[in-house]
């Protein structure tokens, strides 16, 4: 009897199940854990309550960057809080022999852009985080998704979680994107036709002319962002620019290992006549630069546009009008022209070099508006370093920006880099929830090149105008 063509999804899965629990969840091995200073005290202290240890501590890897300052990184932490959690990671991944890439560390970076650069993240891989972005690793044709505080202790304890397996869901888009529409903007256009609901409880692959196209980096922008639309995650299929990319990184196979491993991740593709639960298909001709502007990433619009109305989106009229509230926006109003007073580039979603040259190249020339106030992050010191070496450093400095340290600053409140109340950011990270950047800031999600052109310009407007 022949096989059942399987997805991508379906290899990579039914190759981990440790053991299938009838009418339950499945026993799921972790090849890849990181671990963060938010998400790990809690889980390591329970771990010691219990009298357990970490089973394979070379599988866990440990970075800081929720609670990082991005400027003066070499001074003690001010914040309390923060510090406490930093040295808890500290002190614990020592205890364990886990890998620690602290503050100070040239390895540090925001831990979804760590994992790729340095080769942890790898083709058929199963990788867990206590953070909903670990979808981002899916762009590898690894199965990635975030785990709670209880997980990373159990993933900790028995490098195994138990997990119901998600449905699977295909989304294509075929064609040819237009000039200035980059990775987020896909992203944030499939988030804006589907909702923040429209995938929950499935397992997203992309797949057609505009993902195959794409880089490493606006792939992993992509899967990144899949949680914004309920996903479990998200991942492309490997190919010859998945392969490009890890060869040669310190901790990618090499010699016969390399050989071994890359003829098992050229298996690592959806077969012919394989079935989904649910298919989506989207013309890459249809999408323009995108903006948020309500406080879901689904409320996105193209630039050029008008605030739709609560009828237009298919929303709650009284949810979406305290939403427009909390923006200081109304119906039917244009997003061009409205005032910006931050711009920040950087987050797991768009802190790698790809995103700094994208933002270089509109700035390049051109001045900083004298009222915004920008914050250029860079996802890790391998991201700051590539900035300096391409002279992207330079044309920032002639434009009057400063680049600040790796970390993920002002994506959420959990640092120093918080956006005031009251105050609009065009924002190149995830979300856009009411205080996710600061209590009553208001943000507005985009891509570096929107970000780009806001900074320079002083409001929102379409990149494509400044483009060369």
């Amino acid at each position: 009897m022949s096989q059942k063509p399987a997805t991508l999804f379906d290899k990579v899965w039914d190759a981990h199940v440790v053991r299938t629990i009838e009418d339950g969840p499945d026993v799921f091995f972790i090849d890849r854990h990181f671990i963060h200073e938010v998400t790990s005290p809690v889980a390591f202290l329970g771990m010691e309550q219990r009298g357990l240890n970490v089973m394979f501590p070379g599988k866990t890897f440990a970075t800081a960057d929720h609670n990082t300052p991005t400027i003066n990184q070499h001074l003690p932490v001010e914040d309390p809080l923060s510090a406490n959690q930093l040295k808890a990671l500290e002190t614990n991944t020592a205890k364990y022999g886990i890998s620690h890439w602290g503050l100070g560390n040239p390895k540090n970076g925001i831990v979804h852009v760590v994992g790729p650069e340095n080769g942890i993240t790898l083709p058929g891989m199963t990788i867990v985080c206590g953070d909903s972005h670990t979808s981002t690793h899916g762009a590898f044709g690894a199965i990635a998704f975030g785990i709670g505080t209880s997980e990373v202790e159990m993933v900790l304890t028995s490098q195994c979680i138990m997990q119901p397996k998600p449905k699977k869901m295909r989304i294509s888009v075929n064609g040819e994107l237009g000039k200035g529409i980059t990775p987020k903007d896909v992203a944030l256009y499939i988030i804006s036709q589907l909702t923040t609901a429209g995938a929950t409880g499935y397992f997203v692959e992309y797949a057609g002319e505009v993902f195959e196209q794409m880089s490493m980096e606006g792939r992993m922008t992509v899967c990144n962002m899949s949680i914004e639309m309920g996903a479990r995650g998200g991942m492309i299929a490997p190919d010859e620019t998945t392969f490009d990319y890890i060869r040669g990184r310190e901790k990618a196979p090499v010699g016969a290992a390399w050989e071994e491993a890359l003829a098992y991740w050229k298996t690592l593709k959806t077969e012919e006549g394989a079935t989904f639960d649910k298919e989506y298909h989207f013309n890459a001709a249809d999408i323009e630069p995108m903006i948020t502007y309500g406080t879901n990433p689904g409320m996105g619009m193209g630039i050029t546009g008008h605030i739709p109305s609560a009828v237009d989106a298919g929303s709650n009229k009284a949810s979406y009008e305290k939403s427009l509230q909390y923006m200081g926006f109304h119906e039917e109003e244009p997003m061009l022209g409205k005032k910006v007073d931050y711009v920040f580039i950087g987050s797991c979603t768009n802190g790698r070099i790809e995103d700094f040259r994208a933002f270089a190249s509109i700035v390049k020339g051109r001045k900083k508006a004298d009222h915004v106030t920008a914050w250029i992050v860079p996802g890790s010191h391998i991201v700051e370093r590539q900035i300096k070496e391409e002279g992207i450093l330079d044309i920032l400095t002639d434009a009057g920006f400063q680049l600040r340290q790796p970390g993920c600053s002002a994506c959420l409140a959990m640092n120093d880099d918080k956006i005031p109340a009251g105050k609009y950011a065009v924002s190149t990270s995830n979300r856009n929830f009411e205080g996710r950047q600061g209590p009553g800031s208001r943000t507005l999600l985009a891509s570096p090149l929107v970000a780009a052109a806001a900074a320079v310009t002083g409001v929102v407007t379409d990149p494509r105008e400044l483009l060369a």
